[in-house]
């Protein structure tokens, strides 16, 4: 039997983080992390056994989030963007990454993380 896949989250909002681990757990995936700054999510993201991830795009005290797609992007891991803004917030090296609009439901994500990944 395989080891459930790990996704990180990189979520500012502890409710919509929270949901989204009930989600994760429901769909039978592990949760690799739930980080709410890009410092935190650069150093889970360096510390490995990441599958893939879900990124929400704007952090608190105005932090975006670039640098932790960059980084992803870097490992080889698969990730995509959580946003309740438009596609067009998206710097230009990222645009072509899968966008998962809000408000999230569990088909929602389901079907996000189906296209993202394979089974491990």
């Amino acid at each position: 039997m395989s080891r459930p896949q790990q996704i990180l989250i990189v979520e500012d909002e502890p409710l919509i983080a929270m949901m989204l681990e009930d989600f994760l757990d429901a769909l039978g995936k592990g949760v690799a992390g739930a980080v709410d700054t890009v410092a935190a999510a650069l150093d889970r993201i360096a510390a490995g056994g990441i599958d893939a991830a879900i990124v929400d795009i704007n952090l608190r005290g105005g932090e975006t989030s670039w640098a932790i797609a960059d980084a992803l992007d870097a490992a080889g891991t698969p990730f995509l963007f959580a946003t309740g803004g438009t596609d067009d917030a998206i710097v230009e090296r990222h645009r072509d990454r899968p966008v998962l609009t809000k408000p999230f439901t569990m088909d929602g994500v389901e079907k996000a993380l189906s296209n993202l990944i394979v089974e491990v």
